[in-house]
C-alpha cells in the first residue's frame, strides 16, 4: 500500500532547479533543451525571461487559479517550466502566462530512457558562452568607469556629455538590457517587480542627468547576479553531481558469452554486466557470481564499505573496491535507486517551505511599498527637510537601488536547496522543504521494532544443555550435531536461524518430517529426535516445572525457544531473537537529548516489546498492535506530546506514517514503496540519520533567519543613508550585492555543515 500525504500532494510543486540567481542575471539563455511532450499529461516550455525566484513565484501566482494543474517544474537554469496537466488546463496556463508578460515557449520531449544527469548536462551553458557572457560584463565594467571618469574630470560641453552619455548608454546596453527589458514588460502589466525597480532607478537617473550613476549601477548589478548565479550553482547542482558518479558506459555479457562496452541507455533488464576492481557500478542490480566490497557512499552516505557476496544488490554510483563480479540489471539506468534520489530531491526543491512562504509573502509586499516610500521621499523631502527638487530625486532613486529585495528573495531558497543536498550526502532524502524546516519542532517519534530499532534478523543467541541430558546420555557436542541437522532440514526462519549459529556436521538424518505449527521431527542413529516449541514438548508430556521456569527466563527477554528432545526428554534449549542493532542505544540517547521523547510501537508480544525497549533505552513500549492500533497510538502522541515523527517500512505501516506530521522509512535503498510513502527516507538502517536529521533542521532554521536579518538589517542601514547620508547608487548597488552573496554564502556552509555531534 503507498500512501499519498494529503500536506504532501498538497505542495508537489517539483522543482528541477527552482532556484536561480536573483533577477537581472545577463547570462545569455542556455540553449533550448529538445523538449513539448504533451504525452502522459506534460507540457514543457521555454521562458525566455524567467530567470529568478520572484518571477517563478509571479508564474506560481498566474496559474494557481487553474484546476486540473497537479504539478509544476522550474529549471531556472535553463528557463524551463513543465506543466503536469491536462490539455485544457495546459492552453489557460499559457494564456494566463502571457497576460502576466511572460512568453512561454514550447519545447521537444526529452530522449526517453536518458539518464538525468546527461540530460541537464546538454540543457546548461557551455563553457564558450560563460565566457562571453564574462568578457561582455568587463566590458560593461570598463564602460561604467570610463563614463564616471568622464563625469568626473572631462569639460563641460555638449560634446564630451554627448560622449560620456553614449559610453553609458553602451554600458548599461551590454550589462543589462534584458534586465532593463523586464522592468519595462512588468511595468506595462502592473507588476513592481525586481526588474521594475532597477529600470525606474536607471530612467531616473538618465532623466536628472546622472547618466555615469545609471551605467555604473547596471554594470555592478549584473557583475552581482553573474556572481551569485554561480554560487547559486553550488547548491542547486549539489545532488546532481552525484549522477556523475554513475558511469556512462557499461561491460555487458553478450549472446555468444563474450563482453562488450555499450552506453548505459541502451542495456535492456536482466542484461548481465560486469564491474572490476576500482570501477563503478553502472546500473543498479543483483550479484550474479563472485563476491566483493563496495563503497555505497552515494547512495547510502555509510563511510565504510559494504561486502557483498551473490544474491546482494549493487546500486549505480557505488565504488568497487576489491573483487570482480558480474550482475543482473534490475532497474534501467534513468530509474536506478540514485536517479530516483536525485528526482526526489528535485520535487523537494519545488515545495514550499514554511519561511520561503513567508518571504514570498513578505517580498510581494515589500517591493510595492519601497515605490510608495521612495516617490514620498521624492516629493516630500524638498517639502520638509528643505533639499532640492534634484536631491529629493536622486535620493529616492538611491533608496530604490538599495532596497532591492534580491538578497531577501534568495536567502530562502539556497539554504532550504543546500539542507535538502547535505542531507541527501548523508543519505537522508528529505522530501521537502516543509518537512527539513518542520524536524526541529518534533516532540515525540514512534519507532517500530523491526528493522528499525532491531536488525530484523532473527539470530541465535544463547543455548544450553538442560540437567536432563545426562539422563539421555547428550553431551554438549552431541546436542548441538543433533539440533544443526535438524534445523538445517527446516525453512522455518527460527529453524534457519539455529542452523546459522551452529557448527555444521556430517550427521544423516532419516524419516525427516515437519510438524505443522510444532516443529520438526527426524530419526538419527536409531533415535527419534524431535526440535520445536513449547508446544510440542507439553504435547509429548516432556515437560517440568524446571523447563516451565528456564523457558519463562528466555520470554521474558523477548526470546523465541525452541527446544531439542529425544524419546526420554528434551536436552537442550535454543533461544533466538531479533537483535537490536548496535547503534539504536545510541541514536535513542541522541533523540532523548534533543528533547525528544521515543515509543516503540510493535506487533509483537508486550513481553518482547518491553525487552527490546529497555535495551535499547526507550522508556515506554507498546505491543501486539494491528495497524489501526498504530494509527491510534500516533494520535495519542500528538494529543499528549505536539508533533510527532513515525519510523516504519511504508506498507504495514501506512496508516501511522500518514497520520505522523513526519513519515520516515528507514533502510529503503531500493524500495519504490518507502520512498513515496514516507516524508523522509534514511537510505540505510542507522536509526542514528533521525537526530541528524533534527539537528540539521535546526541548523537550517537558524541559518535562514540568520540570512532573513543579514538582508533586513544592512538594507536598512543604507536606506537610513540614503535618505539623510550622502550613500550614492553604486554605493547602494555594492551593499546589495554584499548582502546577496553573504546569504547565499552562509545558506551554502549547510553543505559542509557538521551534524554528527550534539
Amino acid at each position: 500500500m503507498i500512501v499519498d500525504r494529503p500536506e504532501t500532494a498538497a505542495q508537489t510543486l517539483p522543482s528541477s532547479e527552482s532556484h536561480a540567481p536573483c533577477c537581472g542575471c545577463s547570462t545569455p539563455a542556455a540553449p533550448a533543451a529538445s523538449a513539448i511532450s504533451q504525452g502522459a499529461g506534460l507540457a514543457r516550455f521555454r521562458v525566455p525571461t524567467m530567470d529568478c525566484a520572484s518571477e517563478e513565484s509571479e508564474i506560481r501566482r498566474a496559474v494557481e487559479g487553474i484546476a486540473g494543474i497537479r504539478a509544476l517544474t522550474f529549471q531556472l537554469g535553463q528557463r524551463t517550466l513543465a506543466l503536469d496537466a491536462p490539455g485544457p488546463a495546459v492552453d489557460l496556463a499559457v494564456a494566463a502566462m502571457r497576460k502576466a508578460g511572460f512568453d512561454p515557449q514550447p519545447l521537444a520531449a526529452p530522449q526517453p530512457g536518458a539518464t538525468p544527469g546527461h540530460a541537464d548536462a546538454e540543457d546548461g551553458l557551455d563553457h564558450g558562452v560563460q565566457q562571453a557572457s564574462y568578457g561582455t560584463l568587463g566590458m560593461a565594467l570598463a564602460l561604467a568607469i570610463v563614463a564616471e571618469l568622464v563625469g568626473y574630470f572631462a569639460p563641460d560641453t555638449l560634446l564630451w556629455k554627448g560622449a560620456g552619455l553614449a559610453v553609458a548608454a553602451a554600458a548599461i546596453w551590454l550589462a543589462g538590457f534584458d534586465v532593463y527589458k523586464k522592468g519595462l514588460i512588468a511595468l506595462q502589466h502592473g507588476r513592481l517587480n525586481i526588474n521594475a525597480l532597477m529600470t525606474v532607478a536607471v530612467t531616473g537617473a538618465f532623466a536628472i542627468g546622472q547618466w555615469p550613476e545609471a551605467a555604473m549601477v547596471m554594470a555592478l548589478y549584473a557583475i552581482a547576479e553573474a556572481i551569485e548565479a554561480r554560487a547559486v550553482d553550488r547548491a542547486r547542482n549539489a545532488i546532481k553531481g552525484l549522477l556523475a558518479m554513475a558511469p556512462e558506459e557499461a561491460t555487458v555479457r553478450q549472446a555468444d558469452g563474450s563482453w562488450a562496452t555499450v552506453p548505459v541507455a541502451s542495456v535492456a533488464l536482466d542484461a548481465v554486466l560486469r564491474v572490476r576492481p576500482g570501477e563503478r557500478v553502472p546500473m543498479d542490480g543483483v550479484l550474479t557470481a563472485g563476491s566483493t566490497s563496495i563503497n555505497q557512499a552515494p547512495v547510502t552516505g555509510e563511510s565504510i564499505p559494504v561486502d557483498k557476496a551473490v544474491g546482494d544488490p549493487v546500486f549505480a554510483g557505488t565504488i568497487n573496491d576489491t573483487g570482480s563480479f558480474e550482475f543482473r540489471v534490475t532497474a534501467l539506468a534513468s530509474n536506478s535507486t540514485l536517479a530516483r534520489i536525485i528526482h526526489a530531491v528535485e520535487e523537494a526543491q519545488g515545495t514550499r517551505a514554511p519561511t520561503q512562504g513567508f518571504v514570498d509573502r513578505f517580498a510581494a509586499v515589500y517591493t510595492p511599498a519601497v515605490f510608495v516610500v521612495a516617490l514620498a521621499v521624492a516629493l516630500l523631502g524638498p517639502w520638509l527637510l528643505g533639499w532640492t527638487w534634484m536631491q529629493g530625486v536622486y535620493k529616492a532613486l538611491v533608496l530604490l537601488v538599495i532596497a532591492c529585495p534580491c538578497a531577501l528573495v534568495i536567502s530562502t531558497p539556497v539554504t532550504i536547496v543546500s539542507g535538502l543536498a547535505a542531507a541527501a550526502r548523508r543519505g537522508i532524502l528529505i522530501k521537502g522543504g516543509v518537512y527539513l524546516e518542520g524536524a526541529r519542532k518534533l516532540k515525540a517519534i514512534a519507532l517500530d521494532k523491526t528493522g528499525t530499532v532491531t536488525e530484523g534478523k532473527p539470530k541465535l543467541v544463547a543455548w544450553q544443555v538442560l540437567d536432563t541430558a545426562g539422563a539421555a546420555g547428550v553431551d554438549s557436542a552431541t546436542a548441538e550435531h543433533m539440533a544443526a541437522v535438524l534445523a538445517g532440514h527446516s525453512d522455518h526462519p527460527v529453524s534457519r536461524a539455529i542452523a546459522a549459529g551452529l557448527q555444521p556436521n556430517s550427521v544423516q538424518a532419516q524419516g525427516f518430517k515437519a510438524i505443522t505449527g510444532r516443529g520438526v521431527q527426524a530419526e538419527i542413529a536409531e533415535k527419534t529426535w524431535v526440535l520445536g516449541n513449547h508446544r510440542l514438548i507439553e504435547e509429548r508430556g516432556q515437560c517440568s516445572p524446571a523447563l516451565e521456569a528456564a523457558l519463562l527466563t528466555h520470554e521474558e527477554a523477548g526470546r523465541t525457544v525452541s527446544l531439542l528432545a529425544c524419546d526420554t526428554g528434551p536436552v537442550a534449549l535454543f533461544a533466538v531473537a531479533d537483535t537490536i542493532k548496535a547503534s539504536s542505544r545510541e541514536a535513542v540517547a541522541e533523540l532523548q537529548a534533543l528533547g525528544i521523547t521515543s515509543v516503540m510501537l510493535t506487533g509483537d508480544n508486550q513481553a518482547t516489546a518491553t525487552a527490546i525497549a529497555q535495551e535499547a533505552g526507550i522508556t515506554e513500549a507498546r505491543g501486539n498492535l494491528l495497524p489501526q492500533d498504530k494509527l491510534d497510538a500516533i494520535k495519542t502522541l500528538q494529543a499528549q506530546h505536539g508533533m510527532t515523527a513515525m519510523t516504519g517500512d511504508g506498507i504495514n505501516d501506512a496508516p501511522a506514517l500518514a497520520q505522523s506530521d513526519i513519515g520516515v522509512a528507514m533502510g529503503a535503498a531500493g524500495t519504490d514503496t518507502a520512498m513515496e510513502a514516507a516524508d523522509v527516507v534514511v537510505m540505510n538502517d542507522d536509526l542514528r540519520r533521525i537526530a541528524e536529521t533534527v539537528r540539521l533542521s535546526r541548523s537550517t532554521h537558524a541559518i535562514l533567519w540568520q540570512n532573513i536579518a543579514l538582508a533586513l538589517g544592512i538594507k536598512a542601514v543604507f536606506l537610513v543613508l540614503a535618505v539623510f547620508g550622502n550613500a550614492s547608487m553604486w554605493m547602494a548597488v555594492f551593499a546589495d550585492m554584499g548582502a546577496s552573496l553573504l546569504v547565499v554564502v552562509n545558506g551554502l556552509r549547510l553543505l559542509k555543515a557538521r551534524v554528527q555531534g550534539r
